[in-house]
């Protein structure tokens, strides 16, 4: 047993994973939630395709986003900063920010992490608030 007592390690295999779209060449694979016994933080794995990107947007707490493969641009409180492989971003709670993918030939792939099991993503075109695990079909139920 671990510390909290209810919950068991798990590995988790993406390429196993179902991806969720999330529209405009984006999609989502969930890996760490309170599904499988988190109950501090929330993972997964975002991959755009060519030109794709995700629409500027903030957390309640906040984000980890580690390139994983390809290359991206990070726009983090008006400024676009060029990413490749292996290259972290940390964001503040509350710092507007969205990814996109500058390639026209090649995927990117990012890992990210929020730093609270109750992150949710506020859209700023719309004011829209949602929690991320409902965003991403994870949520307990």
């Amino acid at each position: 047993m671990n510390e909290v007592g209810s919950s068991v390690p798990a590995i988790l295999r993406p390429a196993t994973l179902i991806p969720r779209e999330r529209g405009g060449g984006a999609r989502t694979i969930p890996l760490v939630s309170a599904r499988i016994g988190s109950s501090k933080t929330l993972s997964g794995i975002t991959e755009f395709d060519p030109g794709a990107a995700i629409a500027l947007h903030i957390h309640n707490c906040e984000e980890t986003v580690l390139v994983l493969e390809g290359e991206a641009v990070a726009e983090i409180d008006g400024t676009e900063h060029n990413l490749r492989a292996s290259d972290t971003t940390w964001i503040p709670a509350g710092t507007p920010h969205r990814f996109r993918n500058p390639s026209n030939t090649a995927r990117t792939r990012i890992y990210w992490t929020y730093a609270s099991i109750d992150a949710t993503r506020t859209v700023i075109a719309t004011g829209v608030t949602t929690r991320i695990d409902e965003e991403h079909g994870v949520a307990r139920g």
